[in-house]
């Protein structure tokens, strides 16, 4: 007990003291008379409607496609790279590669699509030379998901390919023995016990992209009503007082959102590690 006692402290520093001093300062809200902090449920209220309403629906919908279309392109490319014949060198390549893509984002990420297919870029301007216009501006919803994918499938590849080799040949063995076809075996062998790690997959990338920030700031600014970027604005807004607590109403609706998800995430990979044992 003593020796994990180390562990229990920094998880209550660093985790569950910001989330409570968060909970408490959401409802501390600055008089606009008096300038005095009293005690409000207005901050908390008005997250649910109006700019801060949409910019939570705007986040929402951006991290449901991405994390879809991500979550089915990467457990494709997984699929097949598992498929490949010998190809122990290609696995390795590829989840070399996947391990650093997805930990590739923010600022940096933002400037190497704006420098290569930006309205300036140098893709852009070589596929000009040639008479090919590109009609998707990187500055909108579209381009946004699309540099999202760019850390979210090799994330999906990383996170689905232990499941993928969790499942055992002798299960598929045993559907051909017993006359199943490929499309039998995935849709009641194979399917069912990969689905929850498909799942939980989906929901972790579900949370990357809902909570990423630079990435976005970087590549839109305050275009696109996102709600990691009014937390921001919310933060460092010297126009409007109490403000404050805007933000910080904002991000404690963050922390409850993804602390669901994660805990469904959790729940789905106890359901996935029952195959594993």
């Amino acid at each position: 007990m003593l020796g994990t006692l180390p562990f229990f402290l920094l998880v209550g520093l660093v985790l569950l003291l910001p989330v409570v001093v968060l909970a408490v300062e959401a409802f501390r809200v600055t008089d606009p008379v008096t300038y005095d902090d009293v005690w409000s449920t207005s901050a908390i209220t008005s997250v649910t409607s109006g700019a801060y309403g949409r910019a939570y629906l705007g986040s929402l919908q951006l991290s449901l496609i991405t994390a879809a279309l991500a979550t089915v392109l990467g457990l494709g490319l997984a699929v097949a790279m598992l498929s490949v014949r010998r190809g122990r060198l290609l696995r390795r390549l590829l989840l070399t590669a996947s391990g650093v893509l997805a930990n590739f984002g923010g600022i940096p990420l933002a400037f190497a699509f704006i420098a290569a297919i930006g309205q300036q870029g140098i893709l852009t301007a070589l596929l000009a030379h040639i008479g090919i216009t590109v009609g998707t501006s990187l500055y909108s919803t579209t381009g946004l998901a699309l540099v999202y994918l760019y850390f979210l499938v090799p994330l999906m590849v990383l996170t689905i390919t232990p499941a993928l080799e969790g499942l055992r040949p002798q299960w598929r063995e045993a559907s051909d023995v017993l006359g199943g076809s490929g499309w039998q075996y995935w849709r009641r062998v194979g399917g069912p016990v990969l689905l929850p790690s498909v799942l939980g997959a989906f929901v972790l990338l579900f949370a990357s992209a809902f909570a990423a920030y630079a990435t976005a700031r970087a590549l839109v600014g305050s275009s696109i009503p996102l709600v990691t970027l009014q937390i921001a604005d919310a933060l460092s807004s010297n126009v409007l007082v109490g403000s404050e607590a805007q933000g910080k109403a904002l991000a404690l609706g963050m922390v409850v959102l993804v602390g669901a998800v994660m805990l469904v995430y959790g729940w789905l990979q106890r359901r996935a590690s029952r195959w594993s044992a």
